[in-house]
């Protein structure tokens, strides 16, 4: 028997595909599994009209078989299988697809029939494991039937052979064991049934094994020391119906919260399920899910993001990232659909305009189940913002705040009046009339802020306060720069826009007092002010400019020689005793009233929560004083 040369390729070429298209080399049995249910789906599509076939749906499946003893794995199954020329021309021609031509005659036909495999190369992928490749087959309607053999770009060769009915048969013989690779597992049943749970769960037709288990012996099983015995049965390996193709009425929340916790390795319920049926310009099924906490390395580089993404009940990625936006990254589920366009290996997707269509059908479907759930579900969303509400605020500032208008009704904070989590949409609802600005005021934690100084004539005026004790608060804040043309203001900026009546006769001539402060200060303050928010307090900082006291601790946390500083102004409260003291020690006791103003100086950097430049020399001050 002369061995031909594979028609269309050299050796490289074949050694460039089985070692360089696929990543891992487990996806070989996706592979031929995937070409079988292509071989059924041909047969199954004939018997709807031929009489001849003899085999209704029911019939139709995959088998698998592991011999330990010769280390051969055998796929089997019933489908149309293969005469001369199709061996010739679907497994002698690299890259030649059956399926894609036998789909392309259907589509002329204006008969709709989905078609896995479109490339013709999956089939070589079995080299990676496999030394030697048989395949045995018989096509539906002919004679004779066909052994196609091949040890890889050597070529192949093709005999007559006696089978009885159609179909085909792959026997893989395993190559030897190396340091590295123990091709051996291919041949472990728990293995095998693995890989067609992981890749493979949703073909159409079932996958059978004989799985061989332990059970007492019967005649034993009343003793002290009961007797094992091994026994096999065949069993289906493969779901076939995923549960994202049954009607939504047809699926209890509990199946979709077991399919969830096995999927995903999860012990909690999901939040919320969503389930998304869309036909058009493009046709794809979604079922994703809202975790209820974070899981434990969500905020490392390990954490994955991205939905598992099948065509046609086919793996194809575990994590497609480009199903979903960096906001959302939270969320997991799956998404089937036919219409990608995939590459040469199924294991990648061209990024073409029916991908980016899903993401954003799927980005709206997400944001419209948050905000019902903020609507309808307030615990289980504030539940979630707990979990998932920094990711939506990293998401506003990401992108030059391009995802800003999409999340900003999503976002809560720490509301000063209502002691709770409150939306943008609530504060402005509530705010006063004479009310210009929406304040927020940020700290390590709401304890923390309630003490500020800066919030003295805030609350003193009813004004509300949203709490930002997140490092991203403040940036999202400012990346919104308004909501519902109400401009964000920090509490301790040096203008609030408003006046406390107060203080304002003690402002007049102490243009002396100030500038005292600020030629004993130097350059540590850049301009020293009468206070117009101090009301019991003598004395606080506010930051100028762009740059806030809580950038500046985030900049220089990071990077620590950075050299980030907010500009410092320090004001004054002109009617606490504390500074008419040091007004009065200025005609009497310059030296002590110099003492008093660093004294001030650096109690308002600790209430800033500033480090300061040399705590000994202030603890030497104030004892120098006392």
């Amino acid at each position: 028997m002369a061995k031909k040369q594979f028609k269309s390729e050299s050796r490289r070429l074949l050694d460039l595909m089985i070692n360089s298209i696929y990543t891992h080399k487990e996806i070989f049995l996706r592979e031929i599994i995937s070409n079988a249910s292509d071989a059924i789906d041909k047969l199954c599509f004939i018997s709807l009209t031929d009489d001849k076939v003899g085999l209704d749906r029911n019939d139709f499946k995959i088998t698998i078989k592991a011999d330990k003893d010769n280390r051969t794995l055998t796929i089997t199954d019933n489908g149309i299988g293969m005469d001369k020329d199709d061996l010739e021309n679907n497994l002698g021609t690299i890259a030649s697809s059956g399926s894609y031509k036998f789909k392309q005659n259907m589509e002329e036909k204006q008969d709709d029939i989905d078609i896995i495999g479109q490339f013709g190369v999956g089939f070589y992928s079995a080299f990676m494991v496999a030394k030697k490749i048989t395949v045995n087959t018989k096509k539906y309607g002919a004679e004779t039937g066909f052994c196609w053999q091949s040890s890889g770009a050597d070529g192949y060769t093709i005999s007559e052979l006696d089978k009885g009915t159609a179909g085909t048969e792959i026997i893989l013989e395993l190559k030897d064991n190396t340091e590295d690779e123990s091709y051996d597992e291919y041949l472990e049943q728990y293995k095998l049934q693995s890989l067609v749970k992981k890749y493979s769960d949703y073909i159409r037709y079932p996958i059978m094994m004989d799985m061989t288990h332990s059970r007492v012996k019967e005649e034993t099983k009343d003793s002290e020391k009961p007797e094992y015995e091994d026994y096999t049965e065949t069993e289906t390996l493969n779901s076939m119906v995923p549960i994202w193709q049954r009607r939504k009425q047809d699926v209890k929340q509990e199946e979709y919260d077991s399919f969830y916790n096995e999927k995903f390795m999860t012990m909690d319920k999901p939040l919320r399920t969503i389930v998304t049926s869309v036909e058009g310009v493009v046709t794809y099924k979604a079922l994703l899910f809202i975790p209820a906490s974070t899981p434990y390395d969500y905020y490392t580089k390990e954490y994955k993001k991205g939905l598992q993404l099948y065509s046609s009940g086919v793996l194809i990625m575990e994590n497609c990232e480009e199903l979903l936006p960096e906001h959302f990254r939270f969320v997991r589920g799956v998404v089937d659909s036919a219409d990608l366009s995939l590459n040469i290996s199924r294991e990648m997707l061209q990024h073409d305009r029916h991908l980016l269509t899903i993401a954003q059908n799927i980005e709206k479907k997400i944001k419209n189940e948050l905000n019902a759930m903020l609507t309808s579900d307030r615990e289980n969303y504030e539940k979630f913002f707990s979990a998932f509400g920094r990711q939506l605020k990293y998401g506003v500032v990401s992108d030059y705040g391009m995802h800003k208008d999409a999340l900003q009704e999503l976002l809560m904070f720490y509301s000063s009046t209502e002691k709770k989590l409150v939306t943008l949409s609530e504060y402005v609802d509530r705010m006063k009339e004479e009310q210009k600005y929406i304040y927020f005021a940020t700290g390590e934690n709401a304890a923390a802020i309630d003490t500020l100084p800066q919030t003295e004539l805030l609350r003193s005026k009813g004004f509300e306060i949203l709490y930002c004790t997140e490092d991203v608060d403040e940036f999202t804040l400012q990346t919104l720069m308004t909501y519902k043309e109400k401009k964000f203001c920090s509490a301790t900026n040096d203008d609030l826009g408003i006046e406390n009546e107060e203080n304002k006769e003690d402002e007049i001539n102490n243009d002396a007092l100030l500038t005292f402060v600020k030629e004993t200060l130097g350059d540590k303050v850049s301009e020293v002010t009468s206070s117009k928010k101090l009301v019991s307090h003598p004395v606080c900082l506010t930051a100028k400019g762009g740059i806030s006291f809580e950038m500046e601790k985030y900049f220089n946390s990071v990077q620590p020689n950075s050299g980030m500083k907010a500009q410092r102004v320090l004001e004054l409260n002109l009617s606490h005793q504390a500074v008419k003291n040091m007004e009065s020690l200025i005609q009497t006791d310059i030296e002590k009233a110099k003492k008093y103003a660093e004294v001030l100086y650096c109690q308002a950097l600790l209430i800033a929560g500033l480090p300061l430049e040399n705590p000994s020399e202030y603890t030497d001050l104030v004892c120098s004083i006392m």
